[in-house]
């Protein structure tokens, strides 16, 4: 696959809107269907995995007018009101597989089949199977506890305390999904905090959590929810490259329209901050519990090194390859440590990321859990190879824009697995490929 060259950009100015949440356009369509009215979704993701999830309460009886990317109408059928279609396709989506166990098991009858394509087949499954099974839920996996998964309605539940072995935003979302369905309080704990979307989307429609620090608590059976009209905001990571490019060239001013700011998710603008980046927040509000706001970044700050540490990095988890770049413009010695789940990403980001900033001209120190930057350097040029990694490819953009003579990046095309029109916002900004 041919390389795509990005050249040097001048300041970098303009206004942008990101593509939305992915994560909170699941949510939405999924608590939109068990609403008891219709809930009005405005700019809800248009990609394959949102694509899977309005097939999948589509397949369920829903009715829903519009398209994604633009406006829906999600014709809700009430908490216990969706029909079981027998198969449930859900792609590549393991968020929809995980979530909507929760829900399919409060449903009065029928049986259920979840499977999806050959990378879904592979994860695991067990570990939201099995805190359902505890509340009284009836469900089945293939062995070693992966998909296809089967689940029969019908069976009473019961409220339950689960003690989650390890932080997962998507098995707490399924335990309390089926707590709104379950005779008594289930309660959640976690060792670590992971992201809170569902809880939020929950409040917002009405249901009652309680809970301090890691442990959600909520009384069930529910009677019912109504999940109120919602606009989905931008997706932080998406915005991130932006953040990252505007800090690093001077004279750009950069206006990042309405970005979802949770704070499970925003932890590089509090990195940012610390490296001294002029980076602002306007026009703060809140959409269906989430806040939200535009994000300002402008350049010709002078950066400084930051220490990122195991507790911050659920927060950044995906941005951390930005730090790296920005570690290597600061003065002194960026360090990141408990972040050993970059291993494990889409590539080993520590090793790939490592690569990348050797290929332009800059040397990252990679630890087992993280890794080491010492700048202030300058990149000249070079090339980085995306090895097929979306966050890669915009990684390697964003250092072409701040180098001397371009980058040459290999796989660029993969930016479209998150963001298909990076490239045609990018050159909104006044950067040329």
């Amino acid at each position: 696959m041919a390389a795509v060259r990005i050249h040097p950009a001048g300041a970098l100015r303009g206004t942008l809107r990101v593509p939305p949440d992915k994560s909170l356009t699941h949510r939405a369509l999924l608590l939109g269907a068990v609403s008891d009215g219709p809930v009005r979704v405005a700019r809800p993701l248009e990609s394959a995995d949102t694509a899977a999830t309005l097939g999948a309460i589509q397949s369920c009886a829903v009715r829903v007018d519009g398209d994604l990317g633009d406006e829906i109408v999600i014709h809700g059928v009430g908490l216990r009101g969706l029909r079981a279609p027998g198969r449930i396709d859900c792609g590549n989506s393991g968020t929809l597989m995980r979530l909507i166990m929760g829900i399919l098991v409060g449903q009065r009858s029928g049986t259920v089949v979840l499977d999806g394509d050959a990378s879904l087949s592979r994860r695991p499954m067990a570990r939201v199977a099995d805190p359902l099974r505890a509340a009284g839920a009836a469900i089945s996996t293939a062995p070693g506890g992966l998909p296809p998964v089967e689940v029969t309605a019908g069976m009473p539940l019961t409220g339950t305390v689960h003690d989650l072995p390890v932080a997962s935003a998507q098995v707490k979302s399924a335990a309390l999904l089926a707590g709104l369905f379950a005779e008594g309080e289930t309660v959640v704990s976690e060792p670590a905090p992971s992201r809170d979307h569902t809880e939020r989307m929950l409040s917002a429609a009405g249901v009652s959590l309680t809970g301090e620090g890691l442990t959600r608590r909520l009384t069930g059976p529910v009677d019912g929810i109504q999940l109120p009209d919602l606009e989905v905001p931008g997706d932080f990571s998406s915005a991130a490259p932006f953040l990252a490019a505007g800090a690093l060239i001077p004279g750009s001013e950069i206006t990042l329209q309405g970005v979802n700011l949770n704070p499970a998710r925003a932890g590089l603008l509090e990195v940012m901050r610390r490296m001294g980046a002029d980076v602002s927040v306007a026009s703060p509000r809140r959409v269906a519990g989430e806040p939200c706001g535009d994000i300002v970044v402008r350049g010709g700050a002078e950066l400084v090194a930051a220490s990122v540490e195991a507790p911050e990095g659920p927060s950044l988890i995906d941005e951390l390859p930005l730090v790296a770049l920005l570690g290597a413009h600061a003065q002194g010695v960026t360090v990141v440590t408990g972040a050993a789940e970059l291993r494990v990403k889409e590539t080993d980001r520590i090793a790939t990321t490592s690569a990348a900033l050797e290929g332009i001209g800059l040397r990252l120190a990679a630890r087992p859990d993280g890794f080491t930057v010492e700048g202030p350097g300058t990149i000249t040029g070079g090339r980085v190879d995306a090895a097929g990694d979306h966050r890669l490819a915009m990684l390697g953009a964003v250092a072409a824009l701040a180098s001397g003579t371009g980058v040459a990046i290999e796989d660029f095309a993969c930016v479209a697995v998150s963001y298909p029109g990076f490239a045609r916002d990018l050159a909104t900004l006044g950067a040329a490929a």
